[in-house]
């Protein structure tokens, strides 16, 4: 049980990380149309390059297991946000299907939140 809690948490950190910084990463190749896409949800085109930096850096520290608690709690809100800005379209199955898996990755957050980022950690070596 003690080796599954010590990567357990590892790995859920890296599964509920890798959607952020792909996600992020691959924004960088259209800044200007993810920019419009943004403004067709009601969001401020402006917000771009901080919402690209927040997935990239937000995903970065949640591998790393670094401030996880805020940085856990904040991606789960994020995902809600954006999934009820952009995905929650009761006609569309193909949408709705994207604003549930957007509730179930902020439940994994959440999880992650109050759980903790376990022992391979920069929260845990820093005594967090």
């Amino acid at each position: 049980m003690n080796s599954l809690n010590t990567y357990g948490a590892l790995v859920a950190r890296v599964l509920m990380a890798v959607i952020f910084i792909i996600a992020g990463l691959g924004k960088l190749g259209d800044v200007q149309g993810f920019a419009g896409y943004m403004a067709s949800g009601g969001v401020p085109a402006f917000l771009a390059w901080p919402v690209i930096l927040f997935e990239i850096l937000g995903g970065l520290a949640l591998l790393l297991g670094f401030q996880t608690f805020i940085v856990a709690l904040a991606l789960a809100g994020f995902s809600l946000l954006s999934g009820l800005l952009y995905h929650f379209v009761p006609a569309d199955q193909m949408q709705m299907t994207i604003f549930f898996k957007n509730v179930a990755m902020a439940g994994g957050y959440i999880a992650i939140a109050l759980l903790g980022a376990g022992p391979l950690s920069i929260d845990a070596k820093r005594g967090k």
